[in-house]
């Protein structure tokens, strides 16, 4: 019996922008937060443990939420990043305040990962569909390579704005050969476009690929991982904000020639919550989900 793919959730977040907690803020009508769809769904899907990425400071918080919930469904972890917690030995920067990224959150992570594991943001809804698809590939694939669930742009629009998506370029293969950050992306009458250098609009169509964070990856990314970390620590440690990303490690991966990245492309529909005035809408979706019958209202009964 092969072994149950993990999952990973990046909940470190301060939600500055939110003004609070997001990932602990309630969505559906008896306070489920939007982690609660996404665990739902994952354990459905046949994830065998949930790892959750968060800070010290609201660990309780989070057991309390959490553990009544999962208790028998799946087996949990608690993992803090910590600014301290660095890849061999390497000194803490003490001045430093802000967090060192993605990257290193899933990073953290090594210490009780050793299974195929996927990673997802906590404040974003992904789908279904999407996880039945990468529990598939963390299950069955037999390769070293990784993959990325990549969601159709249209599928990713926001009513309220313009949005930044990472455009995925891909290869014949139908593997990832690159993200490219797209800044205002909106839609009009003529059609999905972001602005270029000289403000004017570059088309992009609506069945492009796009990702939202959400990885398929073996436990040799934490050993990869490591080793890119330890040079962006070198060459940029010393600058308060600079950050590793995740697309900057399978950058180099690719480029590399290490491995490769399947892209598996989603009919799913991704919403997600930045700003307080996201709320209602949220709610919103998440009522025409339970209303068709994907979600019981009541989600854990």
């Amino acid at each position: 019996m092969s072994v149950k793919p993990t999952l990973l959730v990046l909940a470190a977040g301060m939600g500055s922008r939110y003004g609070g907690l997001k990932q602990m803020d309630d969505f559906g009508p008896n306070g489920e937060t939007i982690i609660d769809y996404s665990l739902y769904d994952a354990i459905d899907a046949g994830f065998g443990k949930i790892v959750f990425i968060i800070r010290d400071s609201f660990r309780t918080s989070f057991i309390e939420k959490f553990d009544p919930i999962l208790k028998g469904k799946v087996e949990v972890e608690y993992v803090c990043q910590e600014l301290e917690t660095l890849p061999n030995g390497l000194p803490y920067i003490y001045e430093r305040t802000k967090p060192w990224g993605t990257a290193h959150a899933v990073w953290v992570g090594h210490q009780v990962i050793h299974e195929p594991f996927g990673v997802i943001n906590a404040d974003d809804y992904y789908g279904k569909q999407a996880f039945f698809q990468l529990a598939e590939f963390l299950a069955n694939d037999q390769t070293n390579n990784y993959c990325l669930i990549g969601y159709k742009l249209k599928n990713t629009l926001s009513e309220h704005g313009h949005v930044n998506r990472g455009v995925c370029e891909v290869t014949v293969d139908g593997n990832l050969s690159g993200i490219e950050e797209c800044i205002k992306i909106s839609e009009d009458a003529e059609g999905i476009s972001y602005p270029g250098l000289n403000e004017e609009k570059i088309m992009l169509s609506p069945e492009t690929l796009v990702s939202m964070n959400m990885w398929g990856f073996k436990p040799s990314f934490m050993d990869y991982t490591s080793e890119v970390f330890v040079d962006f620590l070198k060459e940029r440690g010393h600058e308060e904000k600079s950050e590793l990303y995740i697309p900057k490690v399978i950058d180099v991966l690719i480029k590399d020639r290490i491995l490769d990245v399947k892209m598996i492309e989603t009919d799913s529909t991704w919403f997600g919550v930045t700003y307080p005035d996201d709320k209602p809408k949220v709610k919103e979706q998440l009522k025409s989900l339970i209303d068709k019958g994907i979600y019981k209202k009541n989600l854990w009964a």
